[in-house]
């Protein structure tokens, strides 16, 4: 029964690492369960100090993966009108898919932005401030769960 329980603990982490890209696929909570499974068997124990980390750090990680966009948007120089628009894009954009996760947030700056009376150029640095921060939490996300990879692999 490990084995199947291990097996099936590998294949959250592979899920969690695609769900880090593809959107509606709640990546870092899918890792972290492969590590609850992982638990579950006699080969790995981790300690309830790390599995509380653990938590805590998915928790952060996807609370900024829909920040994060709206904090790009503001860095570069969007108005609170382009990181409402940015806001409102990441949630509109989950129904397009992965080209509407990405394209959301940038449209929603910008739209935010021309809506507040920003110039187009302006409203462009908005949006790609937006982009970046999409990036900017893909990435984390991909460290979070290839970090826990790796801490399930180091616990066998």
């Amino acid at each position: 029964m490990d084995i199947v329980l291990l097996i099936l603990a590998f294949v959250c982490m592979v899920v969690g690492i695609v769900g880090c890209i593809v959107p509606g696929l709640p990546g870092t909570p899918i890792a972290y369960a492969g590590l609850w499974i992982a638990q579950a068997t006699d080969r790995v124990d981790f300690s309830w100090q790390t599995l509380l980390i653990w938590a805590v750090v998915v928790v952060v990680v996807s609370v900024l993966d829909y920040v994060v966009p709206a904090w790009g948007t503001k860095r570069y120089g969007g108005t609170k009108f382009g990181v409402w628009g940015s806001t409102l894009g990441v949630f509109v954009g989950l129904f397009f898919g992965a080209v509407g996760v990405i394209v959301g947030p940038l449209i929603g700056a910008v739209l935010g932005e021309l809506v507040g009376g920003k110039g187009a150029a302006e409203a462009l640095r908005a949006g790609w401030g937006s982009f970046v921060g999409i990036l900017f939490g893909t990435i984390i996300k991909l460290i979070c769960c290839g970090l826990m990879t790796v801490a399930l692999i180091q616990a066998l």
